[in-house]
């Protein structure tokens, strides 16, 4: 018996998720943790970490140090993504980390995230074919999936923080801000060569904002579990009524919104417009909402290496 603890550091939130495996691979959830850290938050042009939220990213860990210290003798998997990938200071931080909490993070490429997010979606969900799209904080992973398996992938330089940061108000969007916002996104579609490849085909999201898109749908539609949102669907007119929706709304009118958390009001928008774009530009009529990304795929990869050595 092993017990597993993974920590996503994104650009947004810190997750942790701790989870006991055996050596046949089964496994069970100990604990689930999100906090809201805005790493990437005030980057700026020259892409550097801010003091504050280093602050609140070193409070939350430390809130995980806690509960994970408790554990005997747990393996531990720490990754990065966009917001220390990108960041100037990335040495520093990572020192700072291991400094002050003894914990080490391995920096991971885009592709790599993105190969972890397949690896999630393609355990715990039916999928044959279709565009896998993550909407982190600021980066998003396209990752084309054909027969099951990964054909193209890539990782692009924009995300719902770094995108509302760039374009979009905090309060009420105007219109000339949402369509630079627009322009520079489709520009970056139309830079990923392969991307047609995936005209028709369902998109299968993940990443907090498009998380959030479903459970406002869940919400409006009454569902009983909000949060339940594996293997959800919508149709792109759906998709299509809630940015409108939500562009109809100064921010304190967003926050009041149900099914969206407060923390994620003034990026939702930006959140929201790759995924709308790309289901535009694919003329795709569905998307389907995956629970399962990064942590999953660490964890589903652990398990495969667990079965490959007791055999």
């Amino acid at each position: 018996m092993e017990t597993l603890v993974v920590i996503d550091l994104g650009s947004n939130s810190v997750r942790m998720t701790i989870s006991n495996l055996d050596d046949t691979g089964d496994h069970h959830t100990l604990a689930a943790e999100k906090r809201y850290v805005r790493l990437s938050e005030n980057m700026g042009v020259d892409q550097q970490l801010q003091p504050t939220a280093i602050e609140r990213t070193l409070a939350a860990l430390s809130e995980f140090k806690a509960i994970y210290d408790k554990l005997d003798h747990p393996r531990i998997v720490a990754v990065a993504t966009a917001a220390v990938r990108q960041a100037t200071n990335q040495k520093q931080f990572l020192k700072q980390v291991k400094d002050q909490l003894g914990l080490t993070f391995k920096v991971i490429s885009g592709a790599t995230e993105a190969r972890y997010d397949y690896l999630g979606v393609i355990h715990t969900l039916p999928i044959v074919n279709g565009l896998l799209v993550d909407t982190g904080g600021a980066s998003s992973e396209l990752i084309l999936v054909q027969n099951r398996q990964m054909k193209h992938v890539v990782s692009i330089p924009l995300g719902s923080v770094t995108l509302s940061q760039a374009y979009l108000e905090n309060d009420r969007i105007k219109a000339d801000s949402l369509f630079s916002a627009m322009t520079f996104v489709n520009n970056v579609f139309n830079d990923v060569w392969w991307l047609r490849e995936a005209t028709n085909l369902p998109i299968i999201g993940l990443g907090g904002a498009n998380r959030t898109l479903a459970k406002i749908n869940r919400r409006k539609k009454n569902f009983l579990n909000v949060e339940d949102i594996h293997g959800y669907k919508l149709t792109a007119t759906d998709v299509y009524n809630t940015l409108t929706q939500l562009l109809g709304l100064n921010l304190a009118e967003r926050k009041k919104v149900p099914g969206l958390s407060k923390d994620r009001a003034d990026i939702i928008v930006g959140g929201l417009v790759p995924v709308a774009l790309l289901m535009r530009l694919l003329d795709s009529q569905l998307i389907t909402f995956s629970n399962a990304g990064l942590r999953d795929g660490i964890l589903f990869e652990r398990i495969n290496q667990i079965k490959a050595e007791s055999h």
